[in-house]
C-alpha cells in the first residue's frame, strides 16, 4: 500500500534528516549549475500545426518575401511639438536612427521612412511610415525566424533606443514580435510578497516561527529544483514565457498547501505523545496520501493539454508539472527531515504565538482542543453542525449564489490582449499608442496575405481589389511577388485593434468569403497569417478543444476518487461541486477584464479578451488543486465513518477537524495567487485572480458550505457502491483507510 511505502519514506528521512538536507541542497546546487551551464531563456511561439495561419507562414517563407520572421517596429516622433519629419533636422535625425538600426546583429533590414518621404509624401503614407501630419514615423525592422534568435538581440535593441534617446531630437519607442517573445516575465517581487504572507498565515496559524518556516523552506527548495530544472528544458525546447511565472505561482502554492497538511497531522501525532520521528512518518503515510494523489492529478490534468495539439501549450503544462512534482517529492522526503530535526519543538507554541493564540481563544470563549492544536474546532464544530441541521436552504443558497457568479461565462471571448493594454510606463504601449493615433488602431497588428497564383496572372490584382473593398480593411500596402515562386504577399491593416473582436470576425470574413471570391475554382490559393492572425487561430483551436478536454478531466477524476473512497455518489458530487466554483472564477475573470468591473483594483488600464489559452490552463490546475482539499477532507470523513459508522458524526468531525487546516492553505494560496495579479502583464494577472478567487470559493462556498449540506440530505448513500462494481474495481494503492496501523475497517455501504 501506498500508506505503508509514505510510512517507510518519512519515517526514515525523519531518523536521518540532515542526509536527506545535505541531499535536497546538492541536488539544488546541481540543477542552478545545470541551469547556468545549459539553460535557455524562455521565449513564445504561438502557432500550431494544421492553421491556416501555418500554411500562410510556409508560402511566406517559399517566397523569402522577409514577412516570415520576426520583427520589431522603432516608432519615433520629433521632441519639439512644432516639428515635422517635413522638417530637414528631423528627418537627419530618423535617417541616422534607421542606420544604426540597420548595423544592430541578425537584421535583415529595416523600412526606411525618410527615404519614402524624398520619394513622395503620399507614398510614405500610403506605405503606413509617416503619419499624415508627418509627426509619427515608424521603422520596421526585419529579423530571421525565431529560432536564429535570443534575448540579447531584444537586449541590443533596447540598448540602441536608450542610446539614441540621449543622443537625438526624437522621443523613441519599441514594440512588436521581437519584445512579445523574448521580453523576461514579471514576477520576481509577487513571488517575496507571497512568501512573506505565506509566512504570516503559518505564524497566525500554528503560533510558531519554527513550524511556519518549514513550509516556506520546503517551498523554497523545491521552487529552486524546479525553476532550475525548467531553465534547462529551456534550452532544448520553446519553454513560453508565462511558465516561470505560472510554475512558481502554482509551486509555491501547492508547496505550502501540500507541507501544511502533512505539518498540521505531525502536531497532532506530537499532542498524542508520539515519537517526533514516528509522527513525521505517520504524518507522511496518513497527509501524505491526499498530497501524492492531488499532487498527481495536477500533474496529469495539465499534461492532458496535449490534447489541444498547441505545442506551446503543451511545453508550458509539462514545465509547470516539474515544479508540481518536484514539490510533491519535497513534501513526503525534505519535510519529514526538518520534522525530525526539529524534534519536539513542534509540539509548542513560542510566546508570541502563545499570546496571540491565547488572545483568539479569549475572544472565542472556548478552550483549545490539544489533539486538533487549533483553538476555534469548536467553533467549526458548531457551524458544521448548523449548516447539517439545515442542508437544504444552504446547499440552495449557496449553488445559486455560484450559478450567478457564472453567467458572465456566458460572454466570454477568448483573444490575446494586444500592447494596448500594459501600462504606460512600458515602452511598447506608448509605441502601441503613437502608431494607433498616427496610422489608426489596426496598424498595430496588420495581417499577412500569401497566395500561390498557381499559373493564374489575375489572381494578385483580384486579390487587392476584393480585400481593399472589404470594409473591415483600413488599407493594403503594395503586393510583393516572388519571380522564383510567383507567390504574392499583401500586407493588410485592419480598421480596428488586434484584440478587438471586430478583427476576428474581420479575419474570419476574409478566410470564408472575401479570399475565395478573389481566387475562384482554380489552383490557385491564398492563406492569412501575421502575429494577430497567428494568436486568433491557436485561441479558436483552444477553445474548440476545450470541451474534449473538460470531459476528458472529468471522467479521470471521478475514476480516481471513485477508486480511493469506493463510492459513487461522492466523487459524482466532488466533480459537479468542482466545475461550480472553476465556472464562478471563469464569470469573475470574464467581469474583471472584459467588462472592466474592479479592475483598477489590480492595475488593469483597459478591458482586454480573456487569454485564449488560459481557460484551459486555468481548468486544469484548478481542478487539481481543488483535489487537495477534496481528497483532504473526505479522507478525514472517511476516516470517522470507518471509526463510528455514522454519516451524520463523520461529516461533523471530519469538516470541523479539517476546516482550520483548509482555510489556512485557502488562505496561502489567495495570497500568494493574488500578488500575482497585480504585476504589469495582463495575462499574469488572469492568472493571478482567476486562480485565488476559485480557492476561496472551494475552500469557503463549497468545502465549508455545499459539502456538509449535500453530505448530509444524501445519508448513507454518499458511501453507495454497487456490489458488482465493488469486485471489478482494483484495490488502489491510495486508500482511504483510517492511519497504517492494521485497524481494520467497518464494513463498507456496498450493494451485495
Amino acid at each position: 500500500m501506498l500508506s505503508k511505502a509514505l510510512l517507510r519514506l518519512g519515517a526514515g528521512a525523519a531518523r536521518h534528516p540532515w542526509r536527506v538536507i545535505a541531499a535536497w541542497l546538492i541536488a539544488a546546487t546541481l540543477a542552478v549549475l545545470a541551469a547556468v551551464a545549459f539553460g535557455g531563456r524562455t521565449a513564445d511561439s504561438m502557432t500550431a500545426p494544421g492553421l491556416d495561419s501555418g500554411r500562410a507562414a510556409e508560402l511566406i517563407e517559399r517566397a523569402g518575401s522577409g514577412q516570415e520572421g520576426m520583427t520589431a517596429q522603432v516608432v519615433v516622433t520629433p521632441l519639439d511639438d512644432g516639428a515635422t519629419f517635413l522638417d530637414d533636422g528631423a528627418r537627419t535625425a530618423l535617417t541616422r536612427l534607421r542606420a544604426e538600426v540597420k548595423r544592430l546583429p541578425h537584421v535583415l533590414g529595416a523600412s526606411d521612412p525618410a527615404g519614402a518621404l524624398d520619394a513622395g509624401g503620399d507614398t510614405a503614407v500610403r506605405g503606413g511610415l509617416v503619419s499624415a501630419d508627418g509627426r509619427i514615423a515608424v521603422v520596421r525592422v526585419q529579423y530571421p525566424d525565431q529560432s536564429r534568435l535570443s534575448a540579447e538581440d531584444l537586449d541590443a535593441l533596447v540598448d540602441l533606443g536608450d542610446r539614441l534617446r540621449a543622443q537625438l531630437p526624437l522621443r523613441v519607442e519599441m514594440g512588436g514580435s521581437l519584445f512579445y517573445a523574448f521580453s523576461d516575465p514579471d514576477g520576481g517581487a509577487s513571488e517575496l510578497i507571497g512568501l512573506l504572507a505565506a509566512a504570516v498565515i503559518l505564524f497566525l496559524a500554528f503560533g510558531s516561527l519554527v513550524a511556519a518556516a518549514l513550509p516556506i523552506g520546503m517551498a523554497v527548495f523545491g521552487l529552486t529544483v524546479g525553476v532550475a530544472t525548467m531553465t534547462v528544458l529551456a534550452g532544448v525546447t520553446d519553454v513560453p514565457t508565462f511558465a516561470p511565472v505560472l510554475g512558481s505561482m502554482v509551486g509555491l502554492g501547492v508547496g505550502i498547501d501540500y507541507a501544511l497538511f502533512v505539518l498540521a497531522r505531525h502536531r497532532e501525532y506530537l499532542a498524542r505523545g508520539l515519537d517526533p520521528r514516528e509522527a513525521a512518518g505517520r504524518a507522511v503515510a496518513t497527509a501524505g496520501r491526499p498530497v501524492v494523489f492531488a499532487g498527481g492529478t495536477v500533474v496529469v490534468s495539465i499534461l492532458g493539454m496535449a490534447v489541444a495539439n498547441v505545442p506551446f501549450m503543451t511545453v508550458g503544462g509539462l514545465a509547470v508539472s516539474i515544479v508540481v512534482l518536484t514539490m510533491v517529492l519535497a513534501s513526503v522526503t525534505l519535510l519529514p527531515a526538518f520534522l525530525g530535526a526539529a524534534g519536539p519543538r513542534l509540539a509548542r507554541a513560542g510566546r508570541i504565538g502563545r499570546a496571540l493564540r491565547a488572545g483568539w481563544s479569549g475572544r472565542l470563549g472556548r478552550r483549545r482542543d490539544p489533539a486538533a492544536g487549533a483553538a476555534p474546532v469548536a467553533g467549526w464544530r458548531r457551524w458544521i453542525g448548523h449548516v447539517s441541521r439545515h442542508p437544504v436552504p444552504y446547499a440552495v443558497g449557496a449553488a445559486g449564489l455560484l450559478l450567478t457568479a457564472t453567467l458572465p461565462v456566458l460572454g466570454l471571448r477568448v483573444g490575446l490582449p494586444d500592447d494596448g493594454s500594459l501600462p504606460h510606463s512600458r515602452t511598447e504601449r506608448r509605441a502601441y499608442d503613437l502608431v494607433a493615433e498616427g496610422f489608426g488602431p489596426g496598424t498595430n497588428g496588420p495581417l499577412v496575405i500569401a497566395a500561390d497564383p498557381a499559373g493564374d496572372p489575375g489572381v494578385v490584382d483580384r486579390l487587392v481589389a476584393t480585400v481593399t473593398a472589404d470594409p473591415g480593411i483600413a488599407s493594403v500596402a503594395p503586393a510583393r511577388i516572388d519571380r522564383a515562386t510567383g507567390v504574392a504577399t499583401l500586407v493588410v491593416f485592419p480598421t480596428t485593434s488586434p484584440q478587438d473582436k471586430a478583427t476576428a470576425d474581420t479575419l474570419s470574413r476574409l478566410r470564408t468569403e472575401v479570399l475565395p471570391a478573389a481566387i475562384g475554382h482554380g489552383q490557385a490559393r491564398a492563406h492569412v497569417g501575421g502575429a494577430a492572425a497567428s494568436l486568433s487561430d491557436v485561441g479558436q483551436r483552444t477553445s474548440e478543444r476545450l470541451p474534449v478536454f473538460v470531459a476528458a478531466v472529468l471522467a479521470m477524476s471521478f475514476l480516481l476518487l471513485m477508486l480511493v473512497f469506493r463510492s459513487i455518489l461522492v466523487p459524482l458530487k466532488a466533480v459537479l461541486l468542482n466545475l461550480l466554483s472553476i465556472g464562478a472564477a471563469y464569470g469573475v475573470m470574464v467581469a474583471v477584464f472584459q467588462w472592466g468591473w474592479g479592475g483598477a483594483l489590480i492595475g488593469l488600464e483597459a478591458t482586454v479578451p480573456i487569454v485564449s489559452f488560459i481557460p484551459m490552463f486555468l481548468f486544469a490546475i484548478l481542478f487539481g488543486l481543488s483535489m487537495d482539499y477534496e481528497v483532504f477532507l473526505l479522507s478525514r470523513v472517511r476516516e470517522e465513518y470507518v471509526r463510528t459508522g455514522d454519516n451524520g458524526t463523520a461529516i461533523v468531525e471530519g469538516v470541523a477537524g479539517t476546516a482550520r487546516i483548509i482555510t489556512s492553505a485557502a488562505l496561502i494560496m489567495v495570497a500568494v495567487f493574488l500578488s500575482f495579479a497585480v504585476t504589469e502583464d495582463p495575462s499574469t494577472k488572469m492568472f493571478g485572480l482567476g486562480l485565488a478567487t476559485a480557492i476561496l470559493i472551494d475552500a469557503t462556498v463549497v468545502r465549508m458550505v455545499l459539502v456538509p449540506a449535500t453530505m448530509t440530505l444524501l445519508g448513507r448513500a454518499n458511501w453507495w457502491l454497487p456490489g458488482w462494481l465493488d469486485r471489478l474495481l482494483p484495490r488502489g494503492p491510495v486508500g482511504a483507510d483510517a492511519e497504517p496501523t492494521g485497524e481494520a475497517p467497518r464494513p463498507r455501504l456496498v450493494d451485495r
